[in-house]
């Protein structure tokens, strides 16, 4: 390493070690200045956690590392670049097309265009038309454009102008081009078309530019793209797999759900299949509250908007509310509970010796998404939230939230589910002093620290109130979606003017504890439909037991084995079907037992029971059911186990 100058900068490497460089470097001087080898292999870097390109500049302290085609992060790239050549094989076959944007996402990627109409069905032309691209290797090259020449190129495509007027503002902007085409680009992006060994179109939807409903809708089409074609061949046989367990899907094979466009955009309709899980769930949760200490609460799902903005609501989430007026006064559908359970502890006196007070409700909540945005049970413009606030000394912050912290686990361990775990800390847009904020930030990372937790920091993805923990968990088809969470704030308790009396005789400010066990009832249910392929647990399952009568003969006696089964979701398959026509639709509907019964079973005063998992068992005596059904019920288990 050379002897650093004084007009020399200090970079960080993701070892710890600080690289002097002169000051202007970018990042691929950073690159060569390491090692003419890693110079020559680099495709990218990484400063402060931003995927920038070769070119972009250095500053002193950045944290610093180089992507090459080694790396995790060069699917990202290589995607971004799919994307390009997606556009320019868009542009080659429609030339009116107007392009949008189009960015590298989990999965893939997606481009977002207007000016032309095309179908799923014209997808394979277009892919067709990228592999000629890709076959081509043409060099992707970066280069700079005055603002106002890149304007004039864009004259007649108003999404770009919009970039370039609102995002792009400077003397130059870069545009990468590839063969005779190019584009308004940050990048970064591959050296050349041919890297990209395998891609695939995929799907085909509207989209709002920039999100909003108010402008225009565009055509989106989905992409992917891979280093190599077994790559995306096991992706491709993953998404399959996948779709099958799309809650979508199986939500309307199952009876459990539906969003019919005549009642309104992200607005469920729960069927009696699907309402016997949320009721389940909801009992079990409600069980752990209250074991728990916590009490309940009922708020309506509407307040004057005085309340809102009270709480911050109105200038922090006015435009994902849904407000009306009422004569002279101004209402808003409640986007949250936590005003309400602020505003009734707020009814009473409280002294050190009350605290802490723990509430909850399954408040229904309205938060008025982008109509793009809604998808099934995962994003709505109504959902329940099995809320609960605490309100506690500050002294009691790190034994609640760890307590807060046992009870999430103890839920996400019954279903067996895998999630992930993030510290949000302070986002851009706060309330509060910036004192209060890292300290409610050492708390919360004290408690993940103590608790021997993985978790990932998310610097900015805090509540405006105040930073949390989020659990998250992966759909079928790999996207990410948040659970439950922990939150801490000092924020609400100011704006409502909460106190206690302390041992000193005198006033004190509680701290609030925002937190759910489950996130949303909704969401939590789509990702259980996925988890477990709509083959729920006896305890969760929307009918737990199917008697099968062999002939109508046996009709009577499948009766009175229905009786005494009342206490569990139990129905009898009265169909003129054959009894393997029977067992086959009591499988597909993934009902969890099946008690076959016949004249041998009606002699002997017995059944034959049958699990979901085909496996059989005759001559059992019906009490001898009912105590392991029980026993399997209250204890959760996750799969039929009568038949070992």
């Amino acid at each position: 390493m050379s002897q650093s100058k004084s007009s020399d900068i200090y970079v960080i490497l993701p070892d710890g070690a600080k690289l002097s460089v002169p000051s202007g470097s970018t990042i691929s001087h950073v690159a060569h200045t390491i090692g003419p080898g890693l110079g020559k292999a680099a495709i990218a870097g990484i400063v402060n956690d931003t995927i920038v390109d070769l070119h972009s500049p250095v500053s002193n302290n950045d944290q610093v590392s180089i992507i090459t085609e080694k790396s995790d992060q060069y699917l990202y790239v290589l995607r971004h670049s799919a994307a390009h050549i997606f556009a320019q094989a868009l542009t080659r076959l429609y030339p009116d097309v107007n392009l949008a944007i189009g960015p590298p996402i989990e999965t893939g990627f997606y481009y977002d265009f207007d000016g032309v109409q095309i179908t799923k069905e014209d997808l394979p032309m277009i892919e067709s038309e990228m592999k000629k691209i890709i076959k081509s290797n043409y060099d992707i090259t970066r280069a700079e454009i005055p603002h106002e020449e890149a304007k004039k190129f864009y004259s007649s495509n108003p999404f770009k102008l919009d970039i370039l007027q609102n995002e792009a503002i400077g003397k130059t902007v870069s545009f990468y081009t590839q063969d005779d085409w190019k584009d308004l680009c940050k990048g970064p992006h591959v050296p050349s078309t041919g890297k990209v060994k395998a891609i695939q179109l995929l799907d085909i939807s509207a989209a709002y530019w920039r999100g909003d409903s108010n402008n225009s809708t565009l055509t989106r089409v989905y992409g992917t793209a891979f280093k190599s074609q077994s790559e995306l061949d096991d992706f491709l046989r993953l998404r399959e797999l996948a779709q099958e367990r799309d809650h979508r899907k199986l939500g309307q094979e199952l009876d459990l759900f539906s969003i019919p466009e005549i009642t309104g955009p992200g607005l469920p309709l729960f069927h009696p299949n699907g309402a016997h899980v949320l009721r389940e769930l909801s009992s079990y949760v409600d069980d752990l509250n209250i074991k728990s200490g916590y009490e309940p609460t009922e708020t309506p799902h509407l307040f004057k908007t005085e309340l809102w903005k009270q709480s911050g609501h109105y200038d922090n989430y006015h435009d994902d509310m849904f407000i009306f007026e009422v004569g002279d006064e101004e209402f808003g559908l409640k986007p949250m509970n936590c005003p309400g359970h602020a505003t009734i502890f707020n009814q009473q006196s409280r002294s050190y010796r009350d605290l802490p007070v723990r509430y909850f409700e399954n408040g229904k909540v309205y938060r008025k998404e982008q109509r793009g945005e809604l998808s099934g049970l995962s994003r709505l413009w109504a959902f329940t939230i099995d809320d609960g606030h605490l309100f506690i000394r500050p002294d009691q912050i790190e034994t609640e939230v760890s307590s807060v912290l046992n009870l999430i686990l103890e839920v996400l361990r019954t279903f067996n589910l895998d999630f992930e775990i993030f510290l949000a800390t302070r986002p851009e847009k706060y309330e509060g002093s910036l004192e209060m904020w890292e300290k409610a930030e050492i708390q919360l990372k004290s408690v993940l620290d103590n608790s021997d937790l993985v978790y990932t920091t998310n610097e900015g993805d805090g509540a405006f109130y105040g930073p949390k923990i989020d659990f998250a968990f992966k759909d079928a088809l790999g996207r990410s979606w948040d659970g439950p969470t922990v939150q801490l704030d000092f924020t609400m308790p100011e704006r409502f003017d909460l106190s206690y009396v302390g041992t000193d005789n005198s006033e004190h400010r509680p701290v609030m504890i925002h937190r759910a066990l489950y996130g949303s009832y909704e969401r939590f249910f789509m990702i259980l439909i996925e988890h477990f392929n709509g083959k729920f647990p006896l305890w969760l399952a929307p009918q737990q037991i199917r008697i099968l009568p062999i002939t109508n003969e046996n009709m009577n006696y499948a009766q009175k084995i229905a009786e005494g089964l009342s206490q569990f979701r139990v129905s009898i398959d009265d169909r003129t079907w054959t009894i393997g026509k029977k067992i086959r639709a009591a499988h597909n509907d993934r009902v969890p037992y099946m008690l076959i019964v016949g004249e041998t079973e009606e002699t002997q005063n017995s059944v034959s029971v049958r699990d979901r998992n085909q496996s059989e068992k005759s001559d059992v005596n019906l009490s001898d059911f009912i105590a392991h059904i029980t026993a399997e019920y209250e204890e959760k288990r996750l799969e039929p186990d009568f038949i070992q």
